[in-house]
């Protein structure tokens, strides 16, 4: 396949890539890295009342006195969903009143979807604390009410090629437990703004240490909304594009 593109890549005066580690070796052009970005006035980023937090979150039937780990993904096998349900179950030994929302929506171009989603029900079983949601793509408020609701988010992705619901649950100064992979390697400064795994054992240990300690769960969360807020925000981004403009004209030049 890159065979095929880098004949019409090669042709430009520059590309751009999400993070460093997609450019490429074979190419002569200038190469840039600039990584997606949140809007944090957007209806999926904006500060939300605690009332509508409650409203949304209880309505489908989720405790907010009891600890929620969330992940907001596709149902698809990249995401690992069947992993983020074995991690809970080993973590919910230690923290027995711990409940998991998986937050999805349909993927219209997956032809796989259904097949995961009805692999990670039967995984899930008749477990009364794993809440599977299957929403509509534009439930933005939704979102981010179970992004605030939650003690502690996940995004254990085993490929992924940025995963912007990192940087969103990070500017909700939430910590999160990501999968080892793509561009959640620089949202998720381990040990700093959340931990980075490789298996479900690894985010289980991680998730019980969090909920555990709230001091650790709340610096972690400071850190991470800093994090976000000097790389991952639209003005970051926009400052980043402005400069590859400048760079492929010449303009930067005294």
């Amino acid at each position: 396949m890159w065979d095929f593109l880098k004949r019409y890549v090669s042709q430009y005066n520059g590309m751009i890539m999400s993070i460093p580690e997609f450019a490429r070796d074979d190419l002569d052009i200038p190469q840039m890295a600039i990584p997606p970005s949140i809007d944090p006035l957007s209806p999926k980023n904006v500060p939300l009342p605690e009332t509508t937090v409650h409203r949304v979150v209880t309505r489908f039937g989720v405790d907010l006195d009891r600890p929620i780990v969330l992940q907001v993904s596709r149902f698809d096998r990249a995401k690992d969903p069947v992993g983020v349900i074995e991690a809970y179950r080993l973590a919910k030994r230690h923290v027995p009143d711990l409940q998991l929302v998986y937050l999805g929506s349909p993927a219209a171009d997956d032809p796989e979807g259904e097949i995961v989603y009805q692999e990670t029900v039967k995984a899930a079983g008749d477990d009364k604390d794993i809440h599977l949601l299957m929403l509509p793509p534009n439930s933005h408020t939704e979102v981010n009410a179970f992004q605030r609701a939650a003690t502690v988010v996940m995004q254990k992705s085993i490929r992924e090629g940025f995963g912007l619901t990192v940087s969103e649950a990070l500017w909700k100064r939430k910590p999160v437990i990501g999968g080892n992979t793509g561009g959640i390697r620089i949202q998720v400064i381990n040990g700093v703004t959340g931990f980075l795994v490789d298996t479900p054992k690894a985010a289980a240990h991680y998730l019980i240490y969090l909920l555990r300690n709230k001091k650790a769960r709340e610096e972690m969360g400071e850190a991470g909304r800093e994090h976000v807020g000097r790389n991952f925000l639209i003005t970051q981004e926009l400052r980043r594009y402005l400069m590859a403009i400048l760079f492929l004209t010449g303009r930067h030049a005294g």
